[in-house]
């Protein structure tokens, strides 16, 4: 991985381009109609989140390998999942699964408060190198376990999980904030999962499918519950 994201003129603006290229062809031409999701994802630099012998791919709509055996979404989902989420400036959005810090720095050009943990070290220090050397200063990287959400910071407004599991943790809609937001991969991680959307209603979380998704399984407690 990277940590820092030094181009040239040229390439800087041939990553532009790319990156109107991505959103006209990929998220446009598909089911990706919210306006402020189609803004910043034609406006973060996804090359930057991903390792220098990727970057001749790193605007096509596919996943790529970020190392310790993880990897960065595809354009189409980040969109999918930032679009139904629907964050607003002034929100406080926690995420599980930081990984690179692409979806976190979506995040963070949406609004100014973006609380994110990743349970591999590595990982959450190289984010936080990226983040703060791109000048993401609205994210906060913790090294962690996410099952158990950020108590010290809750409730949220919205809160976006990047990794699969079996059911959605109980702790993480207890901090979601009435009419707050949740999205999870679920299901059965060794095969596709459900993209789940819940929302906190009078108290009561409903939740409902989006679509079909495949995502690296969330690690850590969760394990222990999964058993």
């Amino acid at each position: 991985m990277i940590t820092f994201c030094t181009i040239s003129k040229a390439e800087h603006d041939l990553f532009g381009e790319l990156r109107v290229q991505m959103v006209e062809q990929d998220l446009v031409t598909r089911d990706i109609t919210d306006i402020p999701t189609l803004r910043v994802m034609s406006l973060v630099p996804r090359h930057c989140f991903v390792p220098r012998q990727y970057w001749d791919v790193a605007y096509a709509d596919q996943p790529l390998s970020i190392g310790h055996g993880q990897t960065i979404s595809q354009p189409y989902v980040v969109a999918l999942m930032t679009q139904y989420l629907s964050v607003r400036y002034g929100e406080k959005v926690l995420e599980i699964g930081t990984g690179s810090g692409y979806q976190s720095a979506i995040l963070a050009t949406l609004t100014d408060q973006v609380y994110s943990i990743e349970i591999r070290k590595e990982l959450a220090n190289l984010a936080r190198s990226s983040l703060e050397s791109l000048g993401y200063t609205a994210v906060r990287v913790k090294h962690g376990d996410g099952y158990r959400g950020w108590e010290e910071f809750s409730p949220f407004d919205k809160i976006i999980v990047t990794a699969a599991a079996d059911h959605i943790p109980v702790s993480l809609i207890e901090q979601l904030k009435e009419d707050g937001r949740l999205i999870m991969p679920v299901g059965d991680t060794s095969q596709s999962q459900d993209l789940m959307l819940g929302e906190k209603i009078g108290g009561e979380f409903k939740d409902s499918k989006i679509s079909s998704v495949r995502f690296v399984p969330l690690t850590g407690e969760v394990d222990k519950r999964m058993e």
